[in-house]
Parts: structure tokens; C-alpha cells; sequence
């Protein structure tokens, strides 16, 4: 590979990994709470509301049902008005956030369900509130699965970051489809693909590694 395209890959693996943390950092602060949600609200749960629950399941689900390249475009317009552009790596951060929210809010949910109920019923019986039990019971003890959760959705970002080239995201999808793809540069296909593989697994053992450390059991 020429200087220009290892200067050109390593600006796209900075525009790749700017949008995954971006979108990852956003779906982390918006969906651990809606998972929070949907847990609390759920039959049985510390603060029992099954319209909430539904609505709120109803919401989620509407989004996750939607795939990426249809949402990309459909929320061209919302892109504009936060951004002022639709096109470029902080554009692509709204669809990216507003894709991976109600996914990772699922994901949260699952690892927040599995809590021992036994644990939250004491904390109850000493008089324990809503807030002390979702700040001392639920997040605790489901972390090694919040934390495993987020992990695969910032994998699952890196996958979607690399589609929404393909309207000029820029980052390395958009490197593969303009030069390995278009001008036929096979070099730069195989470069890209390979910088994907080895952030990938990066992010996946950091993850694992993390998991294993806030792993009580």
C-alpha cells in the first residue's frame, strides 16, 4: 500500500472507532436505563406497571424491527436538524445511537432479570426503597452481564458503522466500498477487512477481560 492509503486507512479506522464510541457511550446512557425500565415495571417488579411495560416493550421493539440501512435513511431528516448535515462521521453517530439504544436496552434487560430475587426480597424486608434497591441490588449484581452486553454492542456498532459508509459515513466501510470495491483495489478490501477483525477482537477480549474481573461468582 502507498503512504496516501495507509494515511487514508488509519484516518477511516479513527472515523470508524470515533462513531463506535460515540453511538456506544449514547446507547449505554439511554439503555441501561429503558432496561432498568422494563424490569422494575414488569409483572412482579419493584414498581409493578404493566402499561408502561407494554408501551415502553412496544417502542423498543418498533425500532429493533427496522434494519440499520432503512433507519440510516429514514432519519435523514432528524440527522440534519442535531447535526446540520446528513452526510459524515458525527452524522452517522444519530442513526448509530438510535439503533444500538433499544438493542442494548434489551441486552440489560436480560442480565437484570437474572438477579437473584431472593436479594432484592432483603433488601425489601429492611426497609429497603426503590432507588436502594436498583442502586445496591440491581446494577451490582448484574454488571458482569451489563458490562458483556455493552461489549457485543460496541462489536455489533463496528458492523453497523461499516454499512452506514455506504451514504458517506466515511470510516473504514466507506474506504472498502470506495476503494476496494469501486476502483477494483483488492490490497485495500484485504487491508480493511483485516483492521476490522484485529478491532474486533480487541474490543472483545478487553470486554472479557473486564467481565472476568467484575465476575463476584
Amino acid at each position: 500500500m502507498t503512504p496516501i492509503m495507509v494515511e487514508l486507512l488509519l484516518r477511516s479506522l479513527w472515523e470508524t472507532v470515533l462513531m463506535t464510541v460515540a453511538s456506544g457511550v449514547i446507547s449505554l446512557v439511554a439503555g441501561l436505563p429503558l432496561g432498568l425500565a422494563l424490569v422494575v415495571t414488569a409483572r412482579g417488579g419493584i414498581a409493578e406497571n404493566l402499561w408502561i411495560n407494554r408501551g415502553l416493550g412496544a417502542v423498543i421493539n418498533g425500532f429493533r424491527s427496522v434494519p440499520f440501512i432503512i433507519l440510516l435513511v429514514a432519519l435523514i431528516p432528524l440527522t440534519r436538524l442535531i447535526v446540520g448535515t446528513a452526510l459524515g462521521t458525527w452524522a452517522a453517530i444519530v442513526p448509530l445511537a438510535i439503533a444500538a439504544t433499544p438493542y442494548y436496552a434489551r441486552i440489560a434487560e436480560v442480565s437484570l432479570r437474572e438477579v437473584d430475587r431472593g436479594l432484592i426480597d432483603a433488601v425489601r424486608a429492611m426497609g429497603g426503597n426503590r432507588w436502594t434497591i436498583i442502586r445496591e441490588v440491581l446494577v451490582p449484581e448484574a454488571l458482569p452481564g451489563i458490562v458483556a452486553g455493552f461489549t457485543v454492542t460496541l462489536v455489533t456498532l463496528i458492523g453497523a458503522s461499516a454499512m452506514a459508509g455506504a451514504i458517506g459515513a466515511g470510516g473504514l466501510g466507506d474506504l472498502a466500498i470506495r476503494y476496494g470495491y469501486q476502483r477494483f483495489e483488492t490490497n485495500v478490501m484485504i487491508a480493511v477487512v483485516a483492521v476490522l477483525i484485529v478491532l474486533v477482537c480487541g474490543i472483545q477480549w478487553f470486554g472479557d477481560r473486564l467481565v472476568a474481573r467484575l465476575d463476584r461468582r
